[in-house]
């Protein structure tokens, strides 16, 4: 039996507002691309969150334990961690904000898929299956909406877009592999180090063999660092991997489909960036599908639960 548990207040409350910290990363890498290109910047705020994590491991008596069985899969996870990243870096350069943080929260949906091969806790049912039809559905309209506008404007945002849609993928498969691995009973903060470390070293040496180390230290980068590191990669990746740890995916997931509303919002106000009808169309199926795909446990639960255990919580 799985140790998971459903969606308490707390977990709720601590999803919203992860979901606004992580609509807001893109448009902070976005607004600062002049001064520093996105790869170094997530490969410094990497760094930095990593010394974070390990000072904290310190201060609780924790090592970091190379032979319990976790290197493997932190391996694992610490590339896959750094491709998500360098695509969402890229991406960024061809795509908006808006545009990025969208097609990376499909996550849940792909994370879906795989822990449904892996996990019988995670198995999908036929209200997340058509959650998963209608996402797809919606990502191959917004690509055939934006094939039909003018040129290599067109053709350059569709390539961001696309980085950012693969970029999802290997977030997913990052969750998959942490959930089906020794990584599900590691400490987060074990796991979240593992990440880090991949994503300083890969990404650092990807900035450098590319020539986009270079960058001017104003105040604007100095906040968006601080930002990124203290808030972004610290505080709110130990906090998602704690949530793994004692509450279902697929349950964490349904609170995804803010995060994309949440960068949408803050890529308008903060960036003036256009909001494409096209775009929209596209994009309400996909977190219309995302938020099946989380719920669909939820629903299944509710409906087939007898009447005498309706005020009763959901089981895990």
């Amino acid at each position: 039996m799985s140790s998971r548990q459903a969606l308490d207040p707390r977990a709720v409350t601590l999803m919203l507002v992860l979901c606004a910290v992580w609509g807001l990363q893109q448009v902070v890498l976005k607004a600062t691309v002049n001064d520093i290109s996105p790869i170094m910047q997530i490969a410094l705020r990497s760094g930095g969150a990593a010394l974070l994590v390990a000072l904290v491991m310190w201060w609780r008596g924790e090592r970091m334990d190379w032979r319990d069985g976790t290197l493997p899969a932190g391996v694992v996870v610490g590339v896959l961690f750094a491709l998500e990243f360098l695509l969402v870096a890229e991406g960024l350069r061809h795509t908006t904000a808006s545009h990025m943080v969208v097609f990376l929260y499909t996550a849940p949906m792909f994370a879906a898929l795989g822990l449904h091969w892996r996990l019988p806790a995670e198995r999908l049912g036929a209200l997340q299956w058509l959650g998963i039809a209608l996402a797809f559905g919606g990502i191959a309209l917004t690509f055939l909406g934006r094939s039909s506008s003018t040129h290599a404007v067109a053709g350059d945002a569709l390539w961001g877009d696309f980085l950012g849609l693969m970029a999802g993928v290997s977030w997913a498969a990052t969750t998959v592999v942490v959930r089906s691995s020794a990584l599900s009973k590691a400490p987060a903060t074990q796991t979240l180090l593992y990440q880090l470390i991949g994503a300083f070293l890969l990404l650092l040496v990807g900035a450098l063999v590319t020539g986009q180390a270079r960058f001017n230290l104003t105040l604007q980068v100095w906040a968006s660092l601080a930002f990124h590191t203290l808030v972004v990669s610290f505080a709110s990746f130990l906090a998602w991997f704690w949530l793994l740890r004692h509450y279902l995916a697929s349950r964490l997931g349904v609170f995804s489909f803010l995060t994309p509303l949440f960068g949408i919002v803050f890529g308008a106000w903060l960036l003036n960036e256009p909001i494409e009808l096209r775009f929209l169309l596209g994009a309400i199926p996909v977190l219309i599908g995302i938020v099946l795909v989380s719920a669909g446990g939820w629903v299944r639960q509710w409906w087939g639960r007898p009447a005498s255990a309706a005020g009763s919580p959901p089981a895990p």
